[in-house]
């Protein structure tokens, strides 16, 4: 794996057997705006000639013009999911960004519903992949509950398109607008849904909620990624939390993390992870830094698990309830990490920081991040 920091950017590389990997993490700053950012991360994707599978921006707001229109002008036309999650307020130096997922060596090719791109597919010789972003309801004014299995309903018809299903789904992201007056009623139609499907009898995916507006006035935006292996040596295993209880034991349909195994590598999908002690309730309440580092400890506990470190972080978002603990983070003035070089500052990490209501009204910040590992 090669990591190459440029400006404002991080780039991750990963060259397996049949492909190559390209994950791409772009921050704004004061002398980068949205198209600028935009127009070099589509830069870096041209040179690498990879074929883009998802694009995902975090807390940015289309002030002015149209986000689809933004998009277009930096990259030309537009084949991929795009995930975009406005900015709850303004936009601030180091808060915000975009990500990108491409590969290369194999073609990717667009997965439509109702007309629109929801998702890629791509396959190489371990595995089909379908990854879907940006998915809502297709009608916004439904009641929330609605919208939210509108929202699955329409996960499994675009998996279905990929001959996929259900039970390949490793890692899901929700953006639940307004989720602390809702949340518990989110939970309990995926509750549902899984119940019917039987993903609850399987491995449930690792899996991020947020609170978060969306472009498009939904109550809910969802993506995931599913993998269906070609023989008996890809495999999809649950990981659990050395220092979490499941969150199954209270009321939420995930698992801590997933690992991934191919022939040429292990890969980790570790869910939003926030302060939460091991009899589930919320630690360090009002504490940001007391909350930051306990989440970090437990983050690394689980890379821990499976033989991996922070140098094998491939992405990441960091999410946080107020914008000001993001900017002191970002600005380096946090007490909350280990000392230089213990590899846990998350400006040596290909992690995006972000504005977002965290699940409980207590919790202040949330780390999910992607590893990986030769085999």
């Amino acid at each position: 794996m090669n990591k190459r920091l440029l400006p404002g950017m991080q780039v991750t590389t990963r060259a397996g057997r049949s492909r190559q990997e390209l994950s791409i993490t772009a921050v704004l700053d004061e002398t980068r705006d949205v198209p600028h950012v935009l127009s070099e991360v589509a830069g870096v994707l041209r040179e690498s000639r990879a074929g883009v599978v998802s694009l995902d921006a975090f807390g940015i707001r289309a002030i002015g013009k149209d986000y689809r229109l933004m998009l277009s002008d930096a990259f030309g036309r537009v084949s991929w999911p795009v995930t975009w999650i406005e900015a709850a307020s303004h936009t601030s130096t180091g808060v915000g960004g975009v990500q990108a997922w491409a590969v290369g060596g194999v073609p990717v090719e667009p997965l439509e519903l109702d007309g629109r791109i929801v998702g890629s597919v791509f396959e190489d010789d371990g595995a089909r992949y379908c990854r879907l972003g940006g998915l809502g309801p297709a009608d916004c004014t439904q009641p929330r509950e609605e919208q939210a299995r509108e929202v699955f309903e329409r996960m499994e018809a675009a998996l279905h398109q990929a001959d996929m299903d259900f039970g390949d789904v490793l890692r899901t992201w929700f953006f639940i607008d307004e989720i602390l007056s809702w949340y518990g009623d989110f939970n309990r139609v995926r509750d549902t849904f899984f119940t019917e499907r039987r993903v609850s009898e399987g491995v449930v995916p690792a899996s991020t909620g947020v609170g978060a507006r969306n472009a498009l006035g939904a109550a809910l935006l969802g993506g995931l990624l599913a993998v269906r292996g070609r023989s008996e040596s890809v495999r999809v295993a649950a990981v659990p939390s050395p220092l979490q209880p499941s969150a199954m034991e209270y009321g939420s349909s995930f698992s801590r993390a997933v690992e991934l195994v191919m022939p040429d590598c292990r890969q980790l999908f570790v869910s939003g992870t926030a302060s939460i002690a091991a009899d589930g309730e919320t630690a360090h309440v009002g504490n940001v830094d007391a909350q930051i580092a306990l989440t970090m400890d437990v983050v690394e506990a689980i890379l821990e698990s499976r033989g991996m470190c922070w140098a094998d972080v491939t992405r990441g978002v960091a999410y946080f309830r107020r914008v000001e603990d993001a900017l002191v983070f970002h600005r380096g003035q946090s007490g909350a990490l280990q000392s230089p070089g213990s590899g846990r500052e998350l400006s040596s990490l290909p992690v995006l920081l972000t504005q977002s209501v965290i699940c409980r009204d207590e919790l202040l910040f949330e780390l999910e991040i992607d590893a990986v590992v030769e085999s």
